[in-house]
């Protein structure tokens, strides 16, 4: 049992973010703001794929100008991304935005960030300390101090600037491509301050490599209680980032959403193309929004009984395979009809 960090609540929209609230997921559009249509058809894919927030780039006043449509249209709570111009976080907040996150190391004076927080603190809307190792403030960057130490101190200056100005509606990010860097900084913000976290590992890479590097740095703090929302960066489609952040979720009981897999890995006791079959699984059933664990397994020896906690599954023999409820095998077919077999099965089951 996880016992999570009891963090300040704050809502985004309609979502809940810290105190007992579940951990959401987020995920940010890779579209050209400025383009309305591209953007909210994206958003929506999104929101349909389960994402519960979502960023978006605000790069200049066109984009600031398109939130305003942008919104209205939206299914999900949104982000405005902003860097250097603080006029844009106004423009975004006058257009009706959800929340904002500002990058500490770029964003100028702290009569800047004071111009922002006046109207967002008149509009009830949460901001983002956004930290990035990548863009931290020069004079930071200059002291001899280890980068995840550095990241902190940036955070804790700008989250004072906001409580001094009477602003508590706060979320803080420190986000590195190291993920030890990551790790180092979450925890120590962590017992620094109340507010809620949102966890990333920035720059994490392909699909494959970033998986890797953001299963372990947020599912380390995650099991340690530290996180209310999550990111996985990838340079993927934005989707992937969705699915791969619930399924980090659901690897240690966090969220249930959608089918948990699992499949053993080959040896010599196999007797079907068990690689293959394993991501055709996967394939078909990925779109299956019910809480359930399906298994595919090779031979016997793993199949009804080894994966008898499984709702749903399929056990390789020569030539053909079992398919088994809760471990009771309720089926026998040539291994060309396995995975139609088991599809009608469990769809029927979840209509």
């Amino acid at each position: 049992m996880i016992n999570r960090r009891k963090s300040k609540e704050i809502f985004i929209g309609n979502v809940k973010i810290g105190g007992d609230a579940p951990i959401s997921v987020q995920s940010m559009c890779n579209t050209d703001t400025r383009d309305i249509k591209a953007t909210s058809e994206q958003i929506r894919q999104l929101a349909d794929a389960g994402c519960e927030i979502v960023r978006l780039a605000v790069l200049n006043k066109d984009a600031a100008a398109s939130i305003k449509e942008i919104v209205k249209h939206s299914p999900v709570p949104l982000v405005a991304d902003i860097h250097f111009d603080y006029r844009l976080a106004i423009e975004c907040l006058n257009n009706g935005i959800h929340a904002l996150r500002l990058n500490p190391g770029n964003i100028g004076k702290r009569e800047n960030v004071e111009k922002v927080v006046k109207i967002a603190k008149a509009n009830k809307t949460p901001i983002r300390i956004g930290v990035n190792a990548g863009s931290l403030e020069k004079e930071l960057l200059e002291k001899d101090l280890p980068l995840s130490e550095k990241m902190v101190i940036s955070a804790l200056k700008h989250i004072e600037i906001l409580e001094d100005l009477d602003f508590d509606l706060i979320k803080v990010s420190l986000k590195s491509s190291d993920v030890l860097t990551t790790i180092e900084a979450y925890r120590s913000i962590a017992a620094k301050v109340p507010y809620p976290l949102h966890l990333g590992v920035t720059e994490a890479g392909t699909l494959r490599s970033g998986l890797i590097k953001s299963a372990v740095g947020l599912g380390t703090l995650l099991a340690e209680g530290i996180g209310d929302t999550i990111r996985v960066s990838l340079t993927e489609t934005p989707i992937e980032e969705v699915r791969a952040g619930f399924d980090i979720l659901k690897s240690i009981g966090l969220r249930e959403r959608g089918v948990n897999f699992v499949s053993c890995p080959t040896c010599g006791r196999t007797q079907i193309d068990l690689i293959s079959l394993a991501k055709k699984v996967e394939e078909r059933f990925k779109d299956l929004n019910a809480p359930i664990t399906i298994a595919t397994m090779g031979c016997a020896v793993n199949g009804p009984g080894e994966a008898r906690h499984a709702d749903f599954g399929v056990a390789g023999g020569i030539g053909e395979g079992y398919i088994f409820k809760k471990g009771e095998i309720i089926a026998r077919v040539p291994e060309n009809q396995i995975l139609e077999k088991l599809e009608e099965i469990i769809r029927k089951s979840y209509k």
